[in-house]
């Protein structure tokens, strides 16, 4: 069986139906303003429903099936069965501090800290990583407006780079609509790699739509990487999908930077069934060993 590495491992509900994630995207903009009114319906993070969820209830009408909640031993070994031999995941820190004392050696957590809260946050990084076992580093300014490249982070890059573990960054357009679209653009790297050039840095969604800029960034930093994270890998090699210019370097000069997300829930697919689109992409079988396992063995140091 092919061994996989996900970057982006997403946790089932658990077997009560309730979601095993932080609630990052129930905040808007703002939140905790003493009058702050409540958000317009289908608004912020509403819109993603609009745009992702199949529309099977009408004209307009987005429907949301339940969700099945599993136990972590099922999803194991759901996991034993697609063949990943490591998922990173994500969530509330103690949740996933909980998940690595339970399963060591089969997931590898990134931290979620605040930009906001200057050397605490630093220090609980540090615990974090020390004493409960977390591989690295999230930050996404999807969820608190404050790019990548804000000096506000930088205390816990430098601490990453102390501690030798990476950082994945959350590269993309969202389409959150109460926030900019560009939150995540790709320029926030370059500042970020260039200030700090041993940092390991893994751009995660791989930068959708500026994926020529993405392509370029890899080429310039030796230390930045991407996954294909929250992406359906059969549209990688559909004409005008935008993803041209990253599957051709990708199957060649940059084949030793990709990494999967296989994004698993978002899709409602199995995860062997992502696996084997992965392997019918136009990739040279070498470059797809690397892409799904070979190059993050290496950027994890495992």
């Amino acid at each position: 069986m092919r061994k996989v590495i996900d970057l982006e491992c997403d946790l089932p509900p658990d077997e009560h139906g309730n979601p095993r994630k932080d609630d990052g995207m129930h905040h808007p903009p703002g939140y905790g303003d003493p009058e702050k009114l409540d958000s317009l319906p289908g608004h912020g993070f509403e819109n993603y429903k609009r745009i992702f969820t199949n529309r099977t209830g009408g004209a307009g009408v987005a429907t949301e099936k339940k969700k099945e909640g599993v136990s972590l031993k099922e999803f194991v070994g759901r996991l034993d069965k697609a063949g990943i031999e490591k998922g990173v995941i994500r969530g509330p820190n103690k949740l996933l501090g909980n998940i690595l004392k339970e399963y060591p050696d089969r997931f590898i957590g990134m931290a979620n800290l605040s930009p906001h809260d200057g050397m605490r946050g630093v220090r609980e990084f540090e615990r974090l990583v020390k004493e409960e076992g977390f591989g690295g580093l999230r930050v996404s300014a999807l969820y608190n407006m404050v790019p990548a490249s804000d000096r506000r982070y930088y205390p816990l890059y430098a601490k990453a780079c102390e501690l030798d573990v990476p950082v994945r960054i959350y590269t993309a357009m969202n389409y959150a609509s109460d926030r900019p679209y560009d939150l995540g653009h790709p320029k926030h790297l370059d500042q970020v790699a260039m200030d700090f050039p041993e940092l390991r840095i893994v751009a995660g969604l791989s930068g959708w739509p500026w994926v020529n800029e993405m392509v370029g960034l890899l080429r310039r930093h030796p230390n930045l990487y991407c996954d294909t994270g929250s992406h359906r890998p059969r549209y990688f090699a559909q004409p005008g999908s935008g993803w041209e210019m990253f599957l051709q370097f990708g199957n060649s000069l940059s084949q030793d930077k990709v990494m999967v997300g296989l994004s698993w829930e978002a899709f409602g697919v199995p995860m062997e069934d992502l696996v084997k689109e992965y392997e019918g992409l136009p990739l040279k079988e070498a470059v797809v060993e690397k892409w799904l396992y070979g190059n993050a063995k290496r950027f994890f140091r495992l």
